[in-house]
């Protein structure tokens, strides 16, 4: 049994109070709250993979912001499955389920916290508040 690669995104948007909301998908098949993510395909980079599975998963495209946190675990299938985090803009698009994905909420931090449901997805979000903290500093 070979490693899987994966990568993936933490989208966020700044609303009219000021406030950042990230972006969550539940997945049916999984019956799970996460980040959009996916396997690396044949001759794509990391970052490449990141920007096409978050499309592919929430309709949006984005721009790629700082390189978060590297989770690991092992999957349903008894691989180690290795997923690289990037904080990403929208910048096209409508947030909407695609894909594996039935549902996308926008959601504060806390609620994030709260709702996700691995405590890996947790790590990815304390890395990006702490990259926002420190980038308002």
């Amino acid at each position: 049994m070979g490693v899987v690669l994966a990568a993936g995104g933490l989208i966020s948007r700044r609303v009219e109070s000021g406030a950042i909301e990230v972006l969550i998908i539940h997945r049916p098949r999984r019956q799970d709250w996460t980040f959009p993510k996916g396997k690396i395909e044949a001759g794509e980079t990391w970052q490449t993979c990141a920007l096409r599975e978050v499309e592919e998963e929430t309709g949006l495209r984005c721009r790629l912001e700082v390189e978060l946190t590297t989770t690991s675990h092992i999957d349903h299938k008894g691989r180690l499955k290795v997923v690289r985090y990037w904080a990403m803009s929208p910048i096209a698009g409508t947030a909407g389920p695609r894909n594996e994905v039935d549902a996308v909420r926008w959601v504060h931090f806390d609620v994030a916290a709260r709702v996700l449901t691995y405590e890996r997805d947790r790590a990815v979000l304390k890395a990006f508040r702490a990259s926002v903290a420190w980038s308002r500093a």
